[in-house]
């Protein structure tokens, strides 16, 4: 909306060209994001549900009671924050439509958000399946927006040049990608400030390639990797995110005053693998969130083997790592926080760079 005001108000007041800039309507969404959650969580935390503890989670009385759900509070501002500075249409081209994809995508995040939601204020869980279930429906829709339904075009590390990846192969693969994003994110969110800070170290990476790598024709004709026509655009929606984040661990920092819960975490999750499809290379979300990925998929490799398989291994290991970490080697929860991050921090750059250069 504001690019769309920024081209109609541009020719009789020149500084409202400022809104046609990606990087400013994305310090907009940044800005806007982080305040408006900053400000309306604490005063809307008396209408959330309450925690009811996790089952087999380390410390987990120590949430119990505590506000959760807070993700029907983010998820909807960042909705509207990305309709006021998302870019629905290319102003260069003349024939240019409305691009569907993003606004698609903010409706089944919002499915996401409602699904969550209704297990956090349900007295008892929905249990495993149900939500695996409704997990599955939600990311197939996603999958098939992001091809819209064609063949896809990917690349991979190590290798040069582009791959064309028909729907029935794509679709599949894309929607295993975003349930394990959307698993792995929900097992992270254990620990207060840690499933929000690693999302935010992944999507200040995941924007830096939309934006400047891969949504650069010069610089991914460099990078000999295709060019993403919308990638500035999911740059924006990724930093928007980051922003909102950002206002939410202003409350959540240990010792937390709310939690986000499924509510939160299964819409986040879902929007990690969406921005990390988006770049053109699904392995991007094992790199980009690996520390996410690890502490939270692996669990869920261990169960499905043990469960279906009656393959049993880690028995010695807790899951999510972080418990392993806080009950086992007794780490106190900032140590797991910082310890966490700085892997990731360090990890993923040079894994980036590993996967963008040797090609």
């Amino acid at each position: 909306m504001l690019y769309w005001l920024g081209q109609l108000l541009a020719p009789s007041f020149g500084p409202f060209r400022l809104l046609s800039s990606r990087l400013v309507l994305a310090s907009l969404g940044v800005g806007a994001g982080a305040f408006l959650v900053w400000w309306f969580l604490p005063r809307l935390l008396h209408r959330l549900p309450r925690d009811r503890g996790r089952e087999f989670s380390h410390d987990a009385e120590k949430s119990l009671g505590k506000p959760t759900g807070g993700g029907i509070i983010l998820i909807p501002i960042y909705v509207a924050v990305c309709v006021l500075v998302v870019p629905w249409y290319d102003a260069s081209d003349p024939a240019s439509t409305i691009r569907y994809e993003p606004f698609a995508i903010l409706v089944c995040t919002l499915l996401a958000l409602a699904t969550g939601f209704l297990d956090d204020r349900s007295t008892n869980s929905w249990g495993e399946y149900r939500k695996a279930l409704l997990d599955l429906g939600i990311t197939v829709i996603v999958a098939w927006v992001l091809c819209r339904g064609e063949s896809a075009t990917i690349w991979f590390p190590f290798l040069g040049g582009e791959v064309e990846v028909s729907p029935s192969i794509y679709i599949p693969s894309a929607t295993a990608l975003l349930w394990i994003a959307i698993n792995s994110t929900n097992c992270t969110d254990g620990v207060d400030g840690l499933s929000a800070s690693l999302l935010s170290l992944s999507l200040l990476y995941l924007a830096v390639i939309l934006y400047v790598a891969v949504g650069h024709e010069d610089i991914a004709a460099y990078l000999l990797v295709p060019h993403v026509e919308m990638g500035a655009d999911w740059a924006i929606m990724a930093l928007t995110l980051m922003g909102v984040l950002g206002g939410y661990l202003w409350h959540n920092a240990n010792p937390s005053s709310v939690l986000m819960g499924d509510a939160g975490s299964r819409p986040l999750g879902l929007l990690l693998g969406v921005f990390s499809l988006a770049t053109g290379n699904p392995l991007l979300l094992f790199i980009i969130a690996a520390v996410v990925v690890v502490n939270g998929g692996t669990g869920l490799v261990k169960v499905a083997l043990l469960r279906f398989l009656r393959i049993g291994i880690f028995r010695n290991v807790r899951f999510p790592l972080h418990d392993h970490c806080r009950k086992n080697l007794g780490w106190s929860n900032t140590q797991v926080l910082v310890r966490f991050m700085i892997v990731q921090a360090v990890l993923t750059p040079i894994l980036v760079v590993c996967f963008l250069k040797v090609r």
